[in-house]
């Protein structure tokens, strides 16, 4: 059972949610505002909140940094329109577990809170130290985070970007480069960090992921390094830190050009002398990690701007790697989309076979704006919806469909209606119409109704236009 809190505007959506998790057995409570939750917050511990990006108070990017302000291990899960995909997966990068869309579908409800609470036990195992037989000595709990699969399963695809970043690990691979690996967010770079470490004879030692995004200014120091019991307010037990936990093997820190200026001078001290010191110690450990951070903003323009420090910026810079979008590796998106197929089965427990050449259609259309992330949420959503040995169109988020039909509007638009070939008033009218309705239906994500509804037309009206305007893209 999970301790949950729901947090959206929209009294309809907390009572479902709260009644079919109550159903599950969870205990769940709501509230409507940010202000709202974090008074519950402060009072209450919670596993797993859900919240609405956009609130009337706040928004979700704000309350998600005050929430893991208040307990940094409360899992946050976004919830969003499909069309805020990008909003949602920069609020990953800043400390979000997952987001969902909405409408909200009870089996996918289910299956992130499951994904979320196994989360939260294994950062518990990575957090929770104790000195079990009073002799000062602290004993570290294992961490099941970082137990991942064999990285021969690593898709690195096979388009000429794929080809190049293959290359560039296995070279930089078995040398001790500290590397960083570009890219925006839900390109792999973890997968990346994690293949150099695996090719490199530290591969036997531990590999250790930190979200420094989601690292509040207070928190850092003592996730980092480590802290002693009774250092500070709040310390009521010894922590190792994350260096401290990597000793030996490789430390991937992602989204680097987040930390605050007091922590990258201790991370720059850390290298410098490969010694680290837990808050409220006297005492220095040797240490020997090889480094490996991942930015999706060139540091060296951070730097320019003077948000980074320069002598800690040209210690990373050993080796770069640059990892493209999806939307540019146009060969390599059936075989990624293979790859999470296959693994949804395996969580799943099913055999789906593939998918219908109209979802591959779908796929090679869309721009992917939250990359392999976003393409691995929808193929778990389809597998899990899916009755049949195939994923269809028919499990697929509907705002999917419509981006491909509107990307098939726009290399029509050169052969329907062109301003320049239409001098007259009447052929202008009839072009700024096309481009009205066809603004209207993009905003509204092609749903006729609604776009009838703001052109102030009836349904059959719009439709007869749309067949005129060559607009009714597969039906």
């Amino acid at each position: 059972m999970a301790k949950i809190l729901i947090i959206d505007d929209d009294t309809d959506i907390c009572q479902l949610l709260d009644r079919f998790l109550k159903r599950k057995g969870h205990d769940t409570s709501y509230v409507t505002s940010g202000k709202k939750a974090l008074t519950y917050l402060k009072e209450n511990e919670v596993d797993i909140v859900f919240c609405d990006f956009r609130l009337p108070d706040t928004d979700g990017k704000e309350l998600l940094l005050s929430i893991k302000e208040l307990n940094q291990k409360t899992q946050v899960i976004i919830i969003t329109g499909y069309s805020d995909v990008k909003i949602a997966v920069d609020v990953i990068k800043n400390g979000a577990f997952d987001y969902i869309t909405k409408p909200l579908l009870p089996e996918e409800v289910l299956m992130l809170v499951d994904r979320a609470l196994d989360q939260k036990v294994a950062a518990n195992q990575n957090t929770n130290y104790v000195d079990n037989n009073g002799d000062g000595k602290v004993e570290a709990i294992p961490n099941k985070r970082h137990v991942i699969a064999d990285p021969k399963n690593l898709v690195v695809g096979k388009s000429k970007e794929a080809e190049k970043l293959h290359t560039q690990i296995k070279l930089v691979a078995p040398t001790n480069y500290s590397v960083i690996i570009y890219g925006e967010s839900g390109t792999g770079k973890e997968s990346v960090a994690y293949s150099i470490h695996t090719q490199s004879t530290r591969k036997d030692k531990p590999f250790i992921a930190v979200d420094c995004g989601s690292l509040t200014k207070e928190l850092a120091g003592s996730e980092l390094f480590g802290h002693e019991k009774g250092s500070f307010t709040g310390a009521m037990q010894t922590k190792i830190g994350q260096f401290e936990l990597a000793n030996g093997g490789t430390i991937f820190l992602d989204e680097i050009g987040n930390l605050t200026y007091d922590i990258q001078v201790s991370l720059l001290r850390v290298i410098q002398e490969r010694k680290i010191r837990r808050i409220g110690s006297q005492k220095e450990t040797n240490i020997d990690v090889r480094i490996i951070v991942a930015a999706n903003e060139k540091l060296s323009e951070v730097t320019a701007k003077g948000k980074f420090r320069e002598d800690l910026y040209h210690r990373f810079n050993e080796f770069s790697i640059d990892l493209p979008p999806l939307r540019d590796r146009n060969e390599d998106i059936m075989l990624f989309a293979n790859f999470f197929l296959r693994n949804a089965n395996a969580e799943l427990n099913k055999n789906i076979e593939g998918f219908v050449p109209e979802v591959e259609k779908i796929f090679l259309d869309y721009n992917w704006p939250g990359n392999l992330r976003e393409m691995n949420n929808i193929i778990k959503r389809a597998a899990l919806l899916t009755s049949k040995d195939i994923i269809t169109l028919e499990t697929l988020p509907q705002e999917i469909i419509f981006q491909s039909k509107f990307n098939l509007i726009e290399d029509h638009k050169e052969n329907t209606i062109s301003s320049k070939d239409m001098p007259d008033l009447k052929s202008a009218a009839l072009h700024a119409e096309y481009e009205k309705i066809l603004e209207v239906l993009r905003k509204v994500n092609f749903n006729k109704s609604k776009a009838a509804q703001i052109l102030n037309i009836d349904r059959k009206t719009l439709y007869n236009k749309m067949k005129t305007f060559n607009l009714l893209v597969n039906g």
